[in-house]
């Protein structure tokens, strides 16, 4: 094949299982260790990943106390951005991506950062662009209640397209550091943005160069109407939620679809979805691996990990080992983990402990445990199929899965053609094949 698959290495602390700090192979204080970080960043850019990938919350999980203090999921870990500044000095190829909410930050906070970090890292970084849905969020920035959906991502378009604008402040020359003439810079190639609009105003210009690769690559997330119409027109890569093939390339499809009216091309784009992978030398021991990590699970912290899927829905009241109770009343959260969690639910005709469960080994996410050949089936079969352009991986246990993945998944996904051997290029967008941005000014 001459396309190949993007993949993205997205760490958690101690892995994406939540019990995985207990997994022997897991290093349990992962959360303050800058040399785990540092490791496992070397062993991806080794294994030619595409990007790292932080998720990130501003509130530690908000549950019930029995329930957070048996896992580790967004309960205390680095701030992403001061972290990926730190694995930028400990690597040269890999991109380095991290989240950051436009509901409870300002475009000229976020577009400083960012913007430096593509200057620290000559060109890698991306931002994973999310709107915030737990109450615990809105509880810590003096917010009565989260806002409604749609006004959530009003606010984000606008945001974006505002955080673009301040990346555009200086004309890529603009700094000419003429010594002798005692110019600086040239002050025809600095712009002010004064942008007033419904939910931001910013006068700009930003304090920070424009960035290497004009803009940091933009990542999104969302699968309701208005998310997918945010990423037609700012993603150039998704991490979806779907969990098989179907419902995988319909979105892809769609999504996709809205580009045009945009100006974009399709292969702007790159849709990754998350996968779970428990990866041994046979598909025997793997299992044995899945069904250790899946007995670790507690059942209250599995049941607490589903509600926050939910939306924060209060499951106490109903048996663990009755269904999810029909109709279920709608959510104010994400709706793509909702839509495809209940669809499993429906489906697979699970108990409350058993979708637990499931949520919570791959917290929502596609999950496959076998041999290399088996999970390299697997993931051909979503690429051949155009239900991806590659994945964004999610060791369910760290270090343990992400060296095993790279020891054993990669070569094999690298012997078929499908995945590189060398990096294309020295920038995330290079090595996702996307272009670089003008300026609005030079355009």
């Amino acid at each position: 094949m001459t396309k190949q698959m993007k993949l993205a290495a997205y760490f958690n602390p101690t892995g994406h299982h939540v019990a995985s700090w207990r997994h022997p192979r897991a290093q349990a204080d992962a959360h303050v260790s800058i040399e785990h970080y540092v490791d496992a960043a070397r062993k991806a850019e080794a294994a030619k990943f595409d990007m790292i990938f932080l998720a990130d919350a501003n509130a530690s999980r908000n549950a019930h106390v029995d329930a957070i203090s048996r896992s580790v999921q967004f309960i205390a870990h680095f701030e992403p951005l001061t972290l990926l500044s730190a694995l930028a000095m400990a690597t040269s190829r890999i991109g380095l991506t991290a989240t950051a909410s436009t509901t409870y930050q300002e475009p000229y906070h976020l577009a400083r950062k960012f913007a430096s970090l593509d200057h620290i890292s000559h060109g890698r970084a991306g931002w994973n662009l999310v709107t915030s849905t737990q109450p615990a969020e809105a509880a810590n920035f003096g917010r009565d209640g989260v806002p409604a959906h749609k006004a959530r991502y009003s606010r984000a378009r606008e945001f974006a397209q505002t955080v673009q604008g301040l990346w555009d402040s200086w004309d890529d020359d603009a700094f000419v550091r003429d010594v002798q003439a005692g110019l600086y810079f040239d002050p025809a190639k600095r712009h002010e943005l004064n942008h007033v609009g419904e939910h931001v105003r910013v006068r700009g210009p930003l304090n920070v160069a424009r960035p290497p690769q004009g803009y940091p690559v933009m990542v999104q997330a969302g699968a309701s109407d208005e998310g997918r119409e945010l990423a037609a027109e700012f993603a150039e890569a998704i991490f979806s939620p779907h969990l098989n093939i179907p419902d995988a390339k319909a979105y892809y499809d769609d999504v996709k679809s809205r580009m045009g009216a945009y100006g974009r091309e399709r292969d702007h784009l790159k849709i990754l979805p998350g996968l779970s992978v428990v990866v041994a030398e046979s598909d025997d021991k793997a299992a044995e691996d899945f069904n250790l990590l899946q007995s670790l699970i507690h059942p209250m912290v599995g049941r607490e990990i589903l509600s926050t899927m939910l939306g924060g829905m209060d499951l106490s009241p109903y048996p663990l080992d009755e269904p999810l109770p029909d109709p279920l009343p709608p959510t104010n959260g994400s709706k793509g983990h909702y839509e495809s969690i209940v669809a499993m639910a429906r489906r697979e005709n699970l108990t409350i402990r058993q979708l637990g469960a499931r949520c919570a080994g791959a917290r929502g996410k596609n999950a496959i445990h076998g041999g290399p050949k088996k999970v390299a089936d697997y993931m051909e079969e979503w690429f051949v199929a155009g239900a991806c352009d590659g994945f964004c991986v999610m060791p369910p246990y760290m270090p343990g899965q992400h060296d095993d993945f790279c020891r054993l998944v990669v070569p094999e996904l690298q012997k078929r053609g499908i995945f590189r051997t060398e990096y294309e290029g020295a920038t995330l967008r290079e090595n996702l094949g996307l272009p670089r941005p003008k300026s609005r000014y030079a355009r």
